[in-house]
C-alpha cells in the first residue's frame, strides 16, 4: 500500500496505492468539502490542475444529500465523477467546531445539526458506516480533536478514549468490507494521534495505534490554537514513532510553508481549506508570495497572476482582468482565483516531490519556505 522510495533527512519520497488508483508523495489533497471545490470546480477542473486525492466531509455529506442516498447512487467517486482517490475524514472535527452543539459520552458524540438543530448521534460505528456508505478509499477513524491549550488530565482521558473508538472503528471497518453491499470493500481506516501540546500523551498514543497496524496514520488536533513553533514540535516528537512503512497525514495544515516543513519532518499527505478560501476573497499564491487582487495596482497590470505559473488561469488571464472580476463581484473571480491557487499547492508537492527525487530537498526549503509565506512585491 506504501512504498518508500527513498529520504532526504526526515523527509520521505513514496508511492502510495489503493483502489482507485497510485498516489506520488508528499501530496497535498484538494477538499471538497461536500463533495464540490467551493469556488466551483468540477472533477474535470480537478484533473486539469494535477489533483491526484480528493477529501469530503463526513458530517456534511451526512446531512445532505445523505450518506445512504450517496450510496443508493453507486458511492461518492460516481455521484461527483471523480475517478481518482478519494480520502473521507471522520466527523470527528466537527466534535471540536461544533462545540456548543454537542455532548461527548463514551458511545460517542451527541449533536445538533447545525443546519436545522435536529439532533444526531455520532459515535465510531457510525462514522464508519457513514463512510463506508459513500466509498472512499481512505476513510478516517472517529476521534476528538481537543482545542489547544487544554487541561493535561482532559486531555489524557480524551486520548484514552480515542484509542477505544479507534478500535471499535476497526473492528466496524472490517465488518463493513464483508458486506455484499459495501461500495468499495478495499477501503482502509487510519488511525489519527491525539494528544493536543503534550508530548509525553502524543507518544504514548502513536505508540498505542501503530501497534493496530493500520495501513495510515495521521497526526491531528494541530493548528488550533498552538503556535506555529509549537506544532513543528509535536511533529518532531510524534513522527521517530510513526511505522516507516505507513502513509502519515497531518490534518488541516495549512500554509505553503507549512507544507515544507511537514514535509522536513516526515509527513506524506496534507489537506487545507486555506488555499480555496483565500482565493475566494482574492488572497493568491505565487512563487514571488501572496498577492491581494483587490489591490488598486493590478488594475492596469497585463501580466499574468505568476509569471511563474503555468495554470490554466496564468497562461490566459491578465492581473488586471482578475482584479476587476473581484471588484465587480463577478462569479467567475472566485473559480479562476481557486483553480490558480490549487494548482499552486499540487504544484508545489510535484516540485517538492522532483527535488527529493534529486536530491536537492534541503536547497528546495531553504529558498521557498521563509520566501512562500511573504507578500510578493
Amino acid at each position: 500500500m506504501f512504498q518508500l522510495l527513498k529520504t532526504e533527512g526526515s523527509a520521505r519520497r513514496g508511492v502510495f496505492t489503493c483502489a482507485r488508483g497510485t498516489v506520488q508523495t508528499p501530496v497535498f489533497m484538494n477538499v471538497g468539502t461536500q463533495g464540490a471545490i467551493k469556488g466551483a470546480l468540477s472533477a474535470a477542473d480537478l484533473k486539469n490542475i494535477g489533483c491526484q486525492v480528493e477529501l469530503s466531509n463526513t458530517y456534511h455529506l451526512h446531512l445532505r444529500p445523505g450518506d445512504q442516498t450517496v450510496h443508493d447512487l453507486g458511492g461518492l467517486h460516481k455521484f461527483m465523477t471523480w475517478d481518482g482517490p478519494i480520502l473521507t475524514d471522520s466527523g470527528g472535527f466537527q466534535v471540536f467546531s461544533l462545540a456548543s452543539l454537542r455532548r461527548i459520552k463514551e458511545e460517542g458524540v451527541y449533536f445538533s445539526s447545525h443546519l436545522d438543530g435536529h439532533k444526531i448521534f455520532m459515535g465510531p460505528e457510525q462514522s464508519m458506516q457513514i463512510q463506508s456508505n459513500l466509498g472512499s478509499d481512505m476513510c478516517m477513524a472517529f476521534d476528538e480533536c481537543i482545542e489547544n491549550p487544554a487541561p493535561y488530565d482532559y486531555v489524557k482521558q480524551s486520548v484514552a478514549r480515542t484509542y477505544r473508538w479507534l478500535v471499535r472503528c476497526k473492528a466496524e471497518n472490517a465488518r463493513l468490507n464483508r458486506l455484499e453491499t459495501t461500495v468499495n470493500p478495499q477501503q482502509m481506516l487510519w488511525g489519527i494521534n491525539q494528544g493536543g501540546t503534550y508530548a509525553d500523551l502524543r507518544i504514548e498514543h502513536m505508540k498505542m495505534i501503530a501497534d493496530l497496524e493500520l495501513p495510515g496514520y495521521a497526526i491531528g488536533g494541530l493548528a488550533v490554537g498552538e503556535s506555529t513553533e509549537t506544532m513543528y514540535e509535536i511533529i518532531e516528537a510524534v513522527e521517530p514513532y510513526m511505522p516507516k512503512d505507513k502513509t502519515r497525514y497531518l490534518m488541516g495544515v495549512g500554509t505553503p510553508s507549512n507544507i515544507i516543513e511537514g514535509v522536513a519532518r516526515g509527513v506524506d499527505f496534507f489537506d487545507c481549506v486555506m488555499p480555496a478560501r483565500n482565493a475566494r476573497h482574492a488572497k493568491l499564491f505565487t512563487w514571488s508570495g501572496t498577492r491581494n487582487m483587490k489591490n488598486a495596482k493590478y488594475a492596469l497590470d497585463t501580466r499574468p497572476i505568476d509569471e511563474e505559473c503555468d495554470c490554466p488561469v496564468c497562461r490566459r488571464y491578465s492581473r488586471a482582468y482578475i482584479h476587476h472580476l473581484f471588484k465587480a463581484e463577478e462569479m467567475l473571480a472566485m473559480r479562476l482565483a481557486v483553480m490558480h491557487n490549487l494548482y499552486f499547492y499540487n504544484k508545489l508537492t510535484e516540485r517538492i516531490r522532483e527535488a527529493l527525487d534529486e536530491g536537492r530537498f534541503a536547497a528546495f526549503r531553504a529558498k521557498y519556505s521563509e520566501l512562500l509565506s511573504r507578500r510578493a512585491e
